[in-house]
């Protein structure tokens, strides 16, 4: 009974898509929702493209075995990037009418920092996309008892958000994401009920954890502590903030002020729900202690998900399935348009200048349907956790982009040559110190790439400038520019 109210829910979800494909004329419309949404719309994108799997699994699993301490990065970070956005990006983005962040590397910086970054942001949403179509294959294995494998899962769950993706382009994550947050709110919180007076009560669950010591975000104040935690805070604060998906969002609006409010009432809302999970989870260990004792040596993201088919009635695994899908397909949708549109927009676009509107469009689908073929090749082939893919997902734009883009907002004597020689020393250092870390390492690599890349932009910038901006096709320095 459970796998077919799941295959009512999807169709619902495809239906919708593909109606929102009937409002798509153009290819702003495709991949900014034409700049018209309202509030309710932008910040249901908000909070659902980024409520995704690791909200619902990865996050409380990792709280189950280490507390707030194993998950400074997400949620804490994530809501601390989309307040940063909110407060003092959006606007300034917003005013500058541009498709792509690629679009603003290239107006301040010039086309090979565009091409750079570009890429960089693309790149970056490899592990993203693949811990969402990981946990659908894990979620079709789970519903069908087995009859669907994992991978089986993957490549069903793949098919399904590419179609609605397809067609309907940023209107058709507006309206599933719109659908599919009020699922999400409704299933946990009716399960943040029912499991709660399963464990004893609310209160009994928040003094437990807290006795066990789960509210503690960092285990001592050694340096080696500190910079620990200062470097998971930073990865997904800063890191997430040079992303397509969040300005496609913030670009999306109809305002610049709903633009800045909607992105910061989306943080809350997802900073909030992403306690129910944890409180879930953590209330399982209450409820049955032998089988999350068995999950924890096995597979901590699989808890709640048997604590659900074990413990409670139909109604409420029918909830629980549809948020849970519903989490993982609005971030899945979200995620693959962004890199799509930056790969057509600042990267293809540079071979074939002079597309009309109608092979741009048809040129970002096809690259929607390629990028969903390659990133789910990669989830079929990583063995890593979905927190895992979501956390390191981010450490490539923080060294390499954060940089660039506070600094061209906001520092006017920012140059070129500064941009990129903060790209380099950010990614040579991060992709070195990456690659010999072990556990006695002192620094954590994705802070000390963040640290080279502000000391590449300052010293690039305040140097003398031997790097010019070259025009948009690369052929010729601009006379009066040489910054």
């Amino acid at each position: 009974m459970l796998i077919w109210f799941v295959v009512m829910y999807l169709l619902v979800t495809v239906g919708i898509g593909l109606f929102a494909s009937t409002r798509v004329h153009s290819s702003k419309d495709f991949a900014a929702g034409g700049r018209s949404m309202s509030f309710p719309l932008v910040m249901a994108m908000v909070f659902a493209t980024w409520f995704g799997s690791e909200a619902v699994l990865g996050i409380p699993a990792v709280f189950v075995e280490e507390g707030f301490a194993g998950i400074v990065e997400d949620p804490f970070g994530s809501f601390a990037c989309l307040m940063l956005v909110g407060i003092f990006f959006a606007r300034k983005l917003y005013r500058m009418n541009l498709l792509t962040l690629g679009d603003f590397f290239r107006k301040r910086f010039g086309p090979r920092v565009e091409l750079i970054t570009s890429l960089v942001i693309m790149a970056s949403y490899l592990g993203w996309i693949a811990a969402q179509l990981t946990a659908l294959g894990v979620v079709f294995n789970v519903l069908s008892d087995g009859s669907i494998s994992t991978t089986q899962g993957m490549l069903l769950g793949t098919a399904i958000v590419l179609i609605f993706t397809l067609f309907g382009g940023m209107w058709s994550v507006a309206l599933t994401d719109t659908f599919q947050m009020a699922i999400i709110v409704i299933g946990l919180g009716y399960l943040t009920w029912l499991i709660g007076d399963m464990a004893g009560g609310a209160g009994l669950v928040i003094s437990n954890a807290a006795s066990e010591g789960k509210f503690t975000f960092i285990s001592s104040f050694e340096p080696r502590d500190v910079l620990a935690f200062i470097g998971a805070a930073v990865t997904m604060m800063l890191g997430s903030i040079p992303q397509q998906d969040v300005y496609q969002r913030v670009m999306s609006a109809k305002n610049e002020r709903i633009a800045s409010h909607a992105t910061m009432a989306g943080a809350v809302f997802y900073l909030g729900f992403c306690m129910l999970p944890i409180f879930l989870t953590y209330a399982a260990s209450m409820i049955d202690p032998a089988m999350v004792k068995q999950y924890l040596a096995e597979d901590a993201q699989m808890i709640l998900p048997n604590l659900i088919l074990d413990k409670t009635p139909v109604f409420a695994q029918v909830l629980f399935f549809g948020a849970l899908l519903s989490a993982i397909m609005s971030t899945a949708s979200g995620t693959l348009l962004a890199p799509s549109v930056t790969f057509t927009e600042n990267v293809l676009k540079r071979f074939r200048p002079n597309m009309n509107d109608v092979e741009f469009l048809r040129a970002m689908r096809w690259t929607i349907a390629v990028c969903a073929v390659v990133t789910c090749s990669f989830a079929l082939y990583s063995d890593a956790s979905i927190y895992e893919l979501v956390g390191n997902a981010y450490k490539v734009t923080l060294v390499a982009a954060s940089v660039p883009l506070i600094a061209g907002l906001f520092w006017s004597r920012a140059t070129t040559q500064g941009a990129l020689l903060s790209i380099a020393a950010g990614l040579s250092s991060w992709l070195f110190l990456e690659f010999t870390y072990t556990d006695a390492s002192f620094w954590p690599p994705q802070l000390a790439g963040l640290l080279f890349s502000a000391l590449g932009m300052l010293v690039g910038s305040l140097a003398p400038q031997k790097v010019h901006v070259w025009d948009s096709r690369d052929e010729k320095l601009h006379p009066t520019q040489t910054l």
